[in-house]
């Protein structure tokens, strides 16, 4: 690139002292954020230096740049991931992974309560985990529900609710429980939790027998239930190991054809929880990128005890930027398979991006194209898209999806809850979500995307408008319009202009999978609030049933079809005979049924 007067005079202000640097194009937009131990040192490297692939394209836009000088790296680095979670620069290569595996969390003083956490750092519960996936707790928790008398609510009630007379909770807004009866609690809990669950068993068995001796066969049906729970608990251990119990994460990298592949092992009680991939542009050099995304992955991940990794100098970067690391490099040893298989696992992640991935590869091809095809003033790195959902006029929802750098950006996706009284109205709805959207953005001075795509042809593209005028900001906006057979041919913009796609060309594919996924998400979204919906009407008619049995039903059945399976039986464990009998009337639309239970 020709180094500038202006780009000479600012490298040569740089100071020796660590910060954030953001390179802006000549509209003055930010394009990259980093971060450098040494300000003069890292950011004069890209203008000083013969570039190439990513790296280069980046340094070939680059106008200006802003520093912000900070104490220590610890600082910028902080500053350089809030920075980047705001502005979403364009170069910026992001670990979009962003999930937490999940913890039971046992509370630690007064009536035991579980819950699921994503983080361990409040001190006021005990933390078991974490598990593979939120599902697997779920049912241990509810396992646990089950066999143990916690508590349930998360205020104590008034008086006592139907988990104490189904025996499931100890009713601690009854009478106080005495410290002794929770201590032998928390111990039996604790203990399942670390994997002993022999007693429970054996426990359980003897009840199942005791119920069918005496012919009591729903009851050892119910108990049967249970058991088989407890068998899936316990059958969801990982097989694969480190041989021990310490919490590890193992890392590893590939390089191929300017791109870098980095794997991670997610190894907790020595058990191996999940493995990642990750296929970025190669940007930095190895070691250096290496240990500049394991910053940014341990900045929304719990630190383990360990990170084992073979890649030299990363031990003493790690160490050093990441207070708590104990790095190990292994020379021998089962540390040393895990590591191979990490290395493995990144050398298929770039199998895979070559061979299936092509898509993901042009992806900034693919915008640039769509910038030229609807001469766009900027490439649109950010895309929203919107979709409205609903049925009849009931349960009303709006939903938009954002898409950075043609991928999607989940922890940005919106949901909207929409006004009765425009439901069915496609127009209006539109216009109250973009409004909405973008007010709020404004007021808050965040960033805007560089396009908006309405799905539903020129009356969604005015309404966007609208809403984006009475929001009072400017967004270039397009609408995906269908032919006469209902298929997306192209897009459309406010003037009535068609700009048509090749239906095989991989910017139809791309623009399908977004629009794909607003509905998804849209359609997803809206399913909830009907079903919620639904079954809080049904309800609503039934005698006996209030606020706090309405919401004991709705945890245990969280759906229409949920409801229909379950017998008058299973309904009078949790509400009185005679409404579980309306219920099951209504559900099944037989008012005249005779639902007495036949004797044994």
């Amino acid at each position: 690139m020709i180094l500038t007067e202006k780009l000479s005079r600012l490298i040569s202000l740089l100071p020796d002292k660590p910060g954030v640097y953001q390179m802006k194009d000549a509209g003055g937009k930010i394009i990259y954020i980093g971060k450098a131990k040494n300000l003069k040192k890292r950011v004069s490297q890209y203008f000083l230096r013969p570039q190439i692939g990513k790296v280069k394209a980046m340094v070939e836009h680059v106008d200006s740049f802003d520093i912000i000088v900070l104490r220590t790296d610890k600082e910028a680095f902080i500053l350089e991931m809030n920075l980047i979670q705001t502005h979403h620069p364009r170069y910026n290569i992001m670990l979009m992974d962003d999930s937490h595996y999940p913890y039971i969390a046992l509370k630690r003083h007064g009536d035991p309560y579980l819950k699921i956490a994503r983080s361990d750092k409040d001190k006021h519960y005990f933390y078991f985990g974490p598990f593979p996936n939120s599902g697997y707790c779920y049912k241990t928790i509810d396992l646990l529900n089950k066999i143990y008398p916690t508590r349930k609510c998360r205020n104590i009630p008034k008086k006592p609710c139907l988990y104490y007379s189904m025996g499931q909770c100890l009713a601690p807004c009854l009478h106080k429980v005495e410290q002794q009866t929770l201590d032998g609690l928390y111990s039996s809990i604790k203990s399942f939790l670390s994997g002993d669950s022999e007693e429970v068993e054996g426990e359980l068995k003897r009840k199942m027998e005791e119920a069918s001796g005496k012919l009591d066969f729903e009851r050892a049906g119910e108990i049967k239930k249970t058991l088989d729970s407890l068998h899936y608990v316990k059958s969801k251990q990982a097989v694969e190991t480190t041989g021990d119990k310490t919490s590890r994460d193992v890392f590893a990298y590939a390089e191929r054809d300017g791109y870098r592949s980095l794997a991670i092992l997610t190894y907790r009680n020595g058990m191996l929880l999940g493995k990642a991939c990750h296929v970025v542009p190669i940007f930095l050099e190895g070691p250096e990128q290496v240990a500049d995304l394991l910053e940014q992955y341990y900045s929304s991940h719990p630190l383990p005890k360990e990170i084992v990794a073979g890649i030299p100098g990363l031990k003493e970067r790690l160490e050093g930027e990441i207070e708590g690391a104990k790095v190990i490099l292994p020379k021998e040893g089962r540390l040393l398979d895990a590591l191979n298989i990490a290395e493995l696992n990144a050398r298929q992640g770039l199998d895979a991006h070559f061979s299936s991935a092509r898509l993901e590869e042009d992806k900034e091809a693919l915008l640039e194209e769509l910038q030229n095809l609807l001469g766009l003033k900027e490439t649109p790195i950010r895309i929203e898209l919107f979709d409205n959902s609903h049925l009849q006029g009931s349960s009303p929802v709006g939903a938009m999806v954002c898409f950075l750098n043609g991928s999607p950006c989940k922890k940005m996706y919106r949901k909207f809850h929409l006004f009765e009284e425009d439901a069915g109205d496609d127009y209006h709805s539109m216009k109250e979500v973009v409004f909405r959207r973008y007010s709020r953005l404004a007021k808050e001075n965040l960033p805007l995307p560089d396009l908006i795509l309405a799905d539903g042809g020129l009356p969604q593209v005015h309404a966007t408008l609208e809403g984006l005028l009475a929001s009072g900001v400017s967004i270039p906006v397009y609408g995906l319009y269908k032919n006469s057979k209902h298929q997306t041919e192209g897009l459309i913009d406010s003037k009535g202009k068609t700009y048509p796609l090749n239906p095989k060309s991989p910017l139809f594919f791309l623009l399908m999978r977004m629009q794909d996924e607003v509905h998804r998400f849209a359609i997803s979204f809206h399913h909830q609030q009907r079903s919620k919906s639904m079954t809080s009407s049904l309800l609503d008619s039934i005698p006996g049933i209030g606020g706090k049995r309405k919401e004991i039903l709705q945890s245990h059945y969280p759906s229409i079809d949920a409801l229909l399976s379950s017998s008058v039986d299973e309904l009078s464990q949790i509400l009185p005979r005679k409404s579980a009998e309306a219920l099951y009337r209504k559900l099944h639309g037989d008012p005249g049924l005779s639902l007495e239970r036949e004797p044994h």
